[in-house]
């Protein structure tokens, strides 16, 4: 299962399934919107955390084991 993360409003971090209608959760801060992402991750078995900027665009994609990455060794951001 994947989730992201993106701004809804100011001050609103979205956190959500990728295949869901409504929020997971809504946070004030990106990275309290991403930590509780992982944390959901990791108790359903892992999967493909993406976090959005502020202008809508992907700015950052991690594996949260047990999940499939591709490649760990290339990972360098995470």
């Amino acid at each position: 299962m994947n989730r992201i993360v993106y701004r809804r409003a100011p001050y609103e971090w979205v956190n959500k399934r990728t295949d869901a209608d409504r929020a997971g959760s809504v946070h004030k801060t990106q990275d309290s919107a991403e930590e509780a992402a992982r944390d959901m991750l990791r108790g359903t078995g892992g999967g493909e955390l993406i976090t959005k900027g502020l202008d809508g665009r992907i700015r950052s994609k991690d594996s949260i084991p047990p999940g499939n990455d591709p490649c760990p060794p290339r990972d360098r951001e995470h």
